[in-house]
């Protein structure tokens, strides 16, 4: 298979997030149920690439005050849409890999998202990874019950180098 120039452009998307960070989570303790209760933690996020580029893993430790847990993310890009998906995989239920949201960077702004459900209800799910530099970035996520009219954010990361 050859790489255009345009295609193998994408092989650098997460170049920046290569490495180890100290995540600090801010996560609504209800969502779409009106809550603005915020449970605070720490944890911390190892990345690195695979796929020559095209696609990345990291390894996340999550410390919540209920418990510490690992989770991690699985990227791939897909050369013929030309678009990134990402999946989530939890320890507390190892065998449940999340509907991937798809998407990409533009400006130095990553928008991915997915029609999903949440608690049987269906929802858009919206990544967005911003404030992009060598020694920190934003990751937050948010849902929409009304078919993007209106978002509600409901898990914010801070990633710091470590």
């Amino acid at each position: 298979m050859t790489r255009d120039a345009d295609v193998a452009r994408y092989a650098h998307d997460w170049d920046w997030l290569v490495g180890r960070w100290n995540v600090h989570h801010r996560r609504l303790n209800e969502r779409l149920a009106g809550s603005s209760d915020w449970q605070e933690f720490n944890g911390t996020n190892t990345c690195w690439l695979t796929m020559g580029g095209f696609g990345n893993v990291d390894d996340n430790v999550l410390e919540l005050p209920s418990g510490t847990y690992r989770a991690m993310s699985v990227r791939a890009f897909d050369r013929v849409a030309r678009q990134w998906s990402i999946w989530w995989l939890d320890e507390r239920s190892a065998t449940e890999l999340s509907k991937p949201v798809r998407g990409g960077f533009r400006d130095g702004i990553g928008l991915f998202g997915a029609d999903d459900t949440w608690q049987g209800q269906p929802v858009q799910v919206r990544f967005t990874w911003s404030g992009i530099t060598a020694t920190s970035a934003r990751w937050e996520q948010a849902f929409s019950p009304d078919e993007g009219r209106t978002w509600e954010v409901n898990w914010i990361m801070q990633f710091m180098r470590a």
